[in-house]
């Protein structure tokens, strides 16, 4: 029994040193949690014979950034913001077309049965909105010889350039007799039209999980949700709420049903991170003699418990929207999209599971073992949090983050 004593207290330091390192490592991490990662959108159809056609958008900002760096053109980064300032982008786009071109087509190729394919540029590059963000659009003809598949392959905007922390591809494209979408990034760059279902899906899954894995917002709020919880059940239901409210808006905007700009998703999201975190504080404070602890015979939810499910699921609404955005996907609706959503989804779901089911048992026996200590290290990293989060949520209001 000592031996298991000895055990239980050793592992009090693990779980103190986890919940606070996430505290102190978060306020350093950008408020703009998707600020530093990009989506890029490519619509890919067939073209004349065997030709193929492709728009591809990229964020605007980073285009302008990244060319002028990548291709040595100073001046187009004093013209791009310039123009974003105008609201002129186009202008400046077209005015820099070649290198424009020239970056993309060194990092973005479409092939044919293996063999690569020339790329053409189609018409003037114009500017267009994706979740309130300006976006570059720009055509591009590939000259193909016949063939029954063909691979897509992107490596655009690396991380070697330094603006961008992550970069997808996400690719809709109705070719070779099939239309569904597939997702790039760096780990798996390209894919062939042939690919199976389930290695395309496999990606999404991937994409899900890297994306509230990489999203500190996503994770201080899930963060706030396990240390404000004082038995299994609080926090299972908790993120059984915030499950189901962020799948509901993530289908529906995702699909296009629902729309709300970034301006309004992202402040609310760095909100909810404050809120739910001082709840904590609210809570501990109201049951000062015995904060964490369940008061023996209650088996039911009180008014608070009940309170704290309604805001974890009106925040998690908005949360859906956060992962809809990331995705980017608006087409009508299809079996084949439906599955990628499904799976993202789960993406996102088994990262979450993981983190309770590592979290929550640490803080569970932390709180056995050292009552006191665990009720102020609570307090501190609640506190931490909250701060954080209404730090970006002033940051996201005055568009400074």
């Amino acid at each position: 029994m000592s031996t298991l004593a000895g055990i239980r207290r050793a592992l009090i330091p693990v779980a103190a040193l986890m919940l606070t390192v996430v505290a102190v490592v978060a306020p350093a991490t950008s408020g703009a949690a998707h600020g530093f990662s990009t989506v890029v959108y490519v619509d890919a159809s067939a073209s004349g014979i065997d030709g193929v056609r492709t728009e591809i958008g990229l964020e605007y900002d980073l285009l302008v950034a990244t060319v002028a760096k990548s291709e040595d053109a100073p001046q187009f980064f004093e013209d791009g913001m310039e123009a974003f300032r105008s609201g002129d982008e186009a202008s400046a786009l077209n005015a820099h077309a070649d290198a424009i071109v020239g970056y993309v087509s060194d990092r973005f190729d479409v092939s044919a049965d293996g063999r690569v394919c020339e790329p053409e540029r189609v018409g003037a590059l114009d500017v267009i909105e994706r979740q309130g963000v300006p976006y570059a659009l720009l055509t591009l003809d590939f000259a193909c010889a016949a063939a029954t598949s063909h691979e897509f392959r992107s490596t655009l905007f690396p991380d070697e350039e330094g603006f961008v922390r992550a970069a997808v591809t996400i690719v809709e494209y109705d070719l070779d007799g099939r239309t569904s979408t597939a997702t790039l990034n760096r780990e798996a760059p390209g894919f062939d039209t042939e690919q199976p279902l389930l290695e395309r899906f496999s990606q999404y899954f991937v994409l899900g999980a890297e994306h509230l894995l990489y999203g500190i917002d996503h994770l201080l709020f899930l963060l706030a949700l396990i240390v404000g919880s004082r038995r299994l059940r609080d926090v299972v239901l908790a993120a059984t709420a915030f499950t189901v409210a962020h799948s509901v808006t993530f289908t529906f905007a995702a699909l296009g049903i629902i729309s709300v700009p970034a301006t309004i998703v992202e402040p609310v999201i760095a909100l909810s991170i404050a809120v739910v975190a001082s709840w904590y504080l609210w809570r501990a404070r109201r049951d000062r003699a015995a904060p964490l602890v369940v008061p023996p015979g209650k088996s039911s939810l009180d008014a608070a418990d009940w309170a704290r499910l309604a805001v974890v699921f009106g925040f998690g609404l908005m949360h859906g929207l956060g992962f809809a955005g990331a995705l980017g996907i608006d087409e009508p609706f299809s079996w084949p999209l439906l599955w990628s959503l499904l799976v993202f989804n789960l993406g996102i779901e088994a990262v979450q599971v993981g983190i309770i089911v590592v979290l929550f048992p640490l803080l569970m026996l932390w709180r056995r073992q050292a009552p006191t200590s665990s009720s102020v290290g609570g307090a501190v990293v609640a506190a931490g949090v909250a701060v954080t989060g209404l730090v970006w949520f002033v940051q996201r209001v005055l568009g400074i983050g």
